[in-house]
């Protein structure tokens, strides 16, 4: 390979100019919102010192209070099972509505609108806005991660049906067989496999974000961990937290075990 040669091959491999402006334009406008939001070298070295106390009152760990943190855990069970339950429940129909390939426009086009309400807002605000309605408590947590749930399965199960094999389908409908056989048979055996691997994950994301509702009031061990920051009681925080951190890990290895036998 000669000197014009590796000329050649190294202006293919340069970046754009207008690359290059952005990635800078990217850079200045980091620096300038860092400026804006009060961002600091001795804010930041003033809050490790605080969080090094802060640690340092989580030990030891607070065993005495039992019972009050299985209540909290138990609520926090209960609503993200009832809240994953229910969420995929409705997320099956919403998500077949919302398949572009199986539904008319004016049929998909208003699930999905649905599907992206359900996704524009976070859990907690959502909690937010059924705690007003329905009143402190668990069932104010169920509501929110329901609506959580429609909005993350019943998008990608709407887009798993989409990407079947259509032939599947035909052929089950060259039979004669009704809209539901179409259904059982030619569509949810393609994408049953997926299916179960978004409700495993669903109901991982549940079990975190029932954590996080109860902050707000929805039920759950996320008050039980507010009061205790409230009354700086934090090695009790720190009992929590573990417990917490316990839960979540043995959901994943629960969640891991499903999609092994659904080969996920």
């Amino acid at each position: 390979m000669n000197a014009s040669d590796n000329s050649r091959v190294s202006l293919a491999f340069q970046p754009q100019l207008l690359t290059r402006i952005v990635g800078w334009l990217l850079v200045l406008y980091a620096i300038y919102a860092a400026t804006q939001l009060g961002f600091s070298w001795e804010r930041f070295s003033s809050g490790l010192a605080n969080g090094a106390k802060f640690i340092g009152r989580m030990f030891p760990p607070d065993l005495s209070k039992g019972d009050i943190l299985w209540d909290g855990i138990k609520e926090t069970l209960q609503i993200a099972v009832l809240a994953s339950l229910f969420g995929i429940l409705l997320s099956l129909p919403i998500g077949l509505l919302g398949a572009r390939n199986l539904m008319p426009a004016w049929v998909s086009w208003p699930a999905r609108a649905l599907v992206s309400i359900c996704r524009s807002l976070h859990p907690v605000i959502v909690a937010i806005l059924f705690v007003k309605a329905v009143g402190f408590g668990a069932l104010a947590g169920v509501l929110a991660l329901i609506v959580a749930s429609i909005g993350f399965i019943g998008k990608l199960f709407a887009e798993a049906i989409e990407e079947i094999s259509i032939k599947q389908v035909e052929a089950i409908r060259a039979t004669g067989a009704s809209f539901m056989n179409v259904i059982l048979f030619g569509v949810l055996p393609q994408v049953l496999s997926r299916f179960v691997g978004f409700s495993t994950y669903q109901l991982d994301s549940n079990l975190r974000n029932s954590t996080m509702v109860g902050i707000v009031g929805a039920g759950g061990v996320g008050g039980v961990l507010f009061s205790a920051f409230q009354r700086f009681d934090y090695d009790f925080v720190f009992t929590i937290l573990v417990t917490i951190i316990t839960i979540i890990v043995v959901g994943e290895l629960l969640a891991n075990s499903v999609k092994k036998v659904f080969n996920v």
